[in-house]
């Protein structure tokens, strides 16, 4: 049976994969901070999860529970980074761009360099970030969270640059990056082509077996990507 570890499972994409790795055969170490969520998952599937609170923005905490996982688990296949905040902040109100760097930046940080240095151990392994859309430019009413994401795409690129040095060339880097998905995750209102929550988790899990380098969730939302990464930042000032 392989092995999962899904960082940020208590409920929407995480949760959703979570449930399809486990119908696939997948022994699944799931985390969070609300550990009542987690247990209810664990309920449904008692012999293939295994339940860790954890909280991304405790740094050290993120490393024991990392370790102990590792030590119960022997070894790890996939490792799946879903947690991450965001808010409409045009403000710039500091709690609110504290938590978005604490977390989507500093404490998936830290998950994305314990996840590499197992695989280069291990010589196997897949990390798949949960990136964004969000990634490719900037955005006036949340610039804190487009830009943390903007930071993820970089540093899953360069773990990927990185596996040149490890000689099986059996870890692979994936980078999901999802349009609006039907959770509390989708900021704003009246949200454009929003993808159900069922349909990205799927998508999402056929990238994953196809150990794909990046995938926009749904696929239609490439054609947004290439938009955005040709338009001029003078037509995305008026336009965003």
């Amino acid at each position: 049976m392989k092995t999962a570890i899904v960082f940020g499972a208590t409920s929407g994409i995480g949760k959703s994969l979570t449930e399809i790795l486990v119908k696939n055969n997948y022994k699944v170490a799931i985390t969070g901070r609300r550990l009542e969520l987690l247990e209810a998952l664990k309920n449904k599937y008692p012999d293939q999860i295994l339940v860790k609170q954890n909280d991304i923005q405790q740094l050290e905490e993120v490393e024991k529970v990392f370790n102990e996982i590792v030590a119960e688990f022997k070894t790890i296949d996939l490792i799946v980074q879903s947690s991450g905040v965001g808010f409409v902040n045009p403000r710039l109100e500091w709690n609110l761009l504290a938590q978005t760097i604490n977390t989507n930046v500093l404490g998936v940080t830290k998950l994305y360099a314990l996840a590499y240095k197992l695989f280069k151990q291990q010589q196997f392994g897949h990390l798949v970030g949960i990136s964004s859309i969000a990634s490719i430019r900037g955005n006036r009413a949340a610039p804190d969270y487009f830009s943390s994401k903007a930071y993820q795409k970089a540093f899953l690129e360069s773990l990927y640059i990185k596996t040149k040095s490890i000689k099986s060339k059996k870890v692979f880097i994936t980078d999901i990056r999802p349009g609006f998905v039907d959770t509390p995750m989708a900021l704003g209102d009246d949200i454009f082509w929003m993808v159900p929550l069922d349909k990205a988790a799927t998508q999402i899990y056929l990238a994953i077996k196809k150990k794909k380098r990046v995938a926009y969730i749904s696929k239609r939302w490439a054609i947004v990507a290439f938009v955005l990464k040709i338009a001029p930042a003078w037509l995305l000032k008026k336009l965003l």
